[in-house]
């Protein structure tokens, strides 16, 4: 267990994912600080699969299972992300059934909304890797 209560995906790297600054019960908030390594362009556009990797780690950390793993994810990128900006991303699990989990994340630049998603997790009973060769 690491800060925060954090149980799972212990060895994400935090400058590429995010760092968890808030965690509570089906609750997560992560913040992710933009840096040039993430630009896509020479007009400093970040690319978007870091702030869905950010997304992503929220959405695990919401659900805080070690075993849990990502099924599907319905995204919607709202605005553009620069290098240099900081998104910070809350994500919910708005429902439990069985071992599967529904989170909404929303992330945010200040005020303004630059992604929403739902995802879909499974909290397995093993690592997702195990008995694999």
């Amino acid at each position: 267990m690491s800060d925060l209560g954090v149980n799972t995906h212990l060895g994400i790297d935090r400058s590429l994912c995010g760092t968890v600054t808030a965690r509570d019960e089906g609750r997560a908030t992560v913040v992710l600080d933009t840096t040039a390594v993430m630009g896509a362009d020479a007009q400093g556009l970040v690319h978007g699969g870091f702030v869905f990797g950010a997304a992503d780690y929220a959405a695990m950390v919401a659900v805080n299972d070690p075993f849990v793993v990502l099924g599907a994810a319905d995204t919607r990128f709202l605005a553009p992300v620069q290098v240099g900006q900081t998104v910070r991303l809350e994500a919910t699990v708005s429902e439990t059934r069985r071992r599967k989990r529904i989170v909404d994340v929303v992330a945010r630049v200040g005020e303004d909304e630059v992604f929403t998603g739902r995802f879909t997790t499974f909290v397995l009973d093993a690592h997702v890797l195990a008995g694999k060769g």
